[in-house]
């Protein structure tokens, strides 16, 4: 899939919002001491738990409330990771997948983008668990899920500064220990696809 960046200006890729808010001092420490991409990838994989897997809903979407909750459903994570790394100085975005989500419908799934070695790659830091294996690989890619479009899955191909504005506002409906995704949008608007 050929991935397509909102703009060529990486430094839109560099920015804190709302959402990724890298500016945050103790999102800053923990960046400078992981030091490295890869680093950070492992930390939002491996310690911060996904929601379903940890049975407890954090309902924590902006950056710096997923690293204190230790908790977040992907949408979350992957704003973690994208301000981990945009404190490095590495420019991320946020990736998209509709997914069939086993019930008849469909879940839109995040992960990041990040613009290493003159080019885009594709990363899911989502967690591993059985039959779920993301790793750290800029020349393959290592995604929870491949999509399947004979299910009608599909992988978006814009690579998102910051969340599609009907998805923040949906995200920020979330509440702590409400479990389920409904208040999600279940795919994009063809324009943030």
């Amino acid at each position: 899939m050929i991935l397509r960046p909102e703009t060529d200006d990486l430094t839109g890729y560099l920015a804190a919002d709302e959402v990724i808010d890298h500016q945050h001092p103790e999102l800053r420490l923990l960046a400078a001491e992981l030091a490295s991409p890869e680093a950070a990838f492992r930390f939002v994989r491996d310690q911060v738990r996904h929601s379903a897997d940890a049975g407890a809903y954090s309902g924590a979407y902006r950056a710096s409330e997923v690293l204190a909750a230790r908790n977040a459903i992907c949408h979350g994570k992957s704003h973690l990771l994208a301000a981990l790394l945009r404190a490095q100085g590495v420019p991320t975005g946020l990736g998209y997948q509709r997914l069939e989500d086993g019930e008849g419908g469909f879940a839109l799934h995040a992960l990041n983008a990040v613009h290493l070695d003159d080019r885009w790659a594709r990363l899911d830091a989502r967690g591993n668990r059985e039959g779920v294996d993301t790793r750290y690989d800029l020349e393959r890619e290592r995604l929870a899920w491949p999509v399947r479009p004979e299910l009608g899955e599909r992988d978006y191909p814009t690579i998102h500064r910051t969340p599609p504005a009907r998805l923040r506002h949906a995200l920020a409906q979330a509440r702590p220990g409400h479990a389920g995704y409904a208040h999600l949008p279940s795919e994009l608007p063809p324009a943030d696809g």
